[in-house]
């Protein structure tokens, strides 16, 4: 009987260091892996005419992941705030996605109550990054700003596996489930 009683022993602290590798694993790979720095970053937003044009921001902080198109995320100050933005696009149904928490200067939870009281406003920096994807950018009545990446109406249906919405660009080979 000990012999069978040592042989469940070791399974079980087998299995338990095992969970407790692939949760670290997961952590690392979610918090930390494939994200990376960029340096020379610029903000821009999309004009009511329709072109972007460069925006005066200071302290840009930038992270990127080649691991998915929603990954990027950028903090910023500007002179420009809120009241001065009606030459800009909004973009109406900004969510801002939860970033890393070792990127400090971003915290969706924060962008997303100060974009829902008003504190803040969204504009489009660019529609259709990749298909499917816009670069927002949210700025407060301070010059705080934020940019995310976000599914778009068109990406929400065709990352579902349905045809694009009517009015939506063509989708590119390799994105459509057939």
């Amino acid at each position: 009987m000990p012999g069978r009683f040592q042989l469940g022993r070791v399974l079980i602290v087998a299995l338990v260091l095992t969970a407790v590798v692939a949760g670290g694993a997961i952590y690392y790979l979610q918090e930390y892996a494939y994200y990376e720095r960029l340096e020379g970053e610029a903000i821009a937003l999309t004009t009511t005419d329709g072109t972007r044009q460069p925006f005066p921001a200071t302290g840009i902080e930038a992270i990127d992941a080649y691991s998915s198109p929603i990954r990027y995320r950028a903090c910023f100050t500007s002179a420009a705030a809120t009241p001065d933005m009606s030459g800009y696009v909004p973009y109406p149904g900004a969510e801002p996605l939860q970033g890393p928490r070792w990127f400090g200067c971003y915290d969706a939870k924060e962008i997303g109550a100060a974009l829902e009281t008003g504190r803040a406003t969204a504009y489009l920096s660019q529609q259709d990054v990749s298909y499917g994807v816009d670069r927002v950018v949210a700025i407060d009545a301070e010059g705080r700003g934020w940019v995310w990446h976000q599914i778009n109406p068109c990406g929400a249906e065709v990352f579902d596996g349905h045809p694009a919405p009517e009015g939506c660009p063509p989708v590119p080979e390799g994105i459509a489930r057939q």
